[in-house]
């Protein structure tokens, strides 16, 4: 929440692809997250009166491009929901409203992907379906993802792991006790 500037940092400071967020304001901060990052939320956070393909196309939209329908309709495909684009989300599973999710944080072809739990929500099968898409994604994109999670199956999977214990990051000899 503090790297994607949806909360303000009470001390410190955070930078992201060499820019600090502590020093922006609100509609700079929206700025930097629409043209950099897509946010894929534990709880989905979609738009209940939109449509999947609504719901995808709405980052696209702000962000003026041209083709945001075509877009939206391509990543909804690239995570198996082509059938689905008509449909809210009260019609959909919790696994395919995250594949929107996905889809939405992932069709602006952001530079950083945050994934905040991102099965948390979600039954084992869909869970690991959600994550094959999540890394799919990222290596497709050429994202850095940045992800969130309490499952150690999970976090084996990333490149790099820090992990925090009590609010602080942990070091590597303590994470060995």
């Amino acid at each position: 929440m503090l790297m994607g500037g949806l909360e303000q940092a009470t001390s410190g400071s955070i930078v992201a692809l060499g820019q600090e967020l502590t020093t922006m304001n609100e509609d700079q901060l929206a700025r930097f997250r629409r043209d950099n990052m897509g946010v894929v939320f534990q709880s989905f956070h979609l738009i209940p009166t939109m449509t999947a393909l609504e719901n995808v196309a709405t980052p696209l939209e702000l962000a003026g491009a041209a083709d945001a329908f075509g877009r939206a309709e391509a990543e909804l495909q690239a995570v198996g929901l082509g059938d689905r684009i008509n449909h809210y989300p009260s019609q959909m599973s919790g696994g395919e409203q995250q594949r929107v999710a996905l889809a939405r944080a992932s069709a602006p072809r952001p530079r950083i992907l945050l994934a905040d739990e991102p099965t948390g929500n979600l039954d084992e099968t869909n869970g690991q379906a959600i994550m094959s898409l999540l890394f799919d994604l990222r290596d497709k994109h050429g994202a850095t993802l940045i992800m969130v999670t309490h499952a150690p199956e999970l976090a084996a999977r990333c490149d790099r792991v820090v992990r925090l214990r009590d609010g602080r990051i942990e070091t590597q000899a303590q994470a060995a006790e």
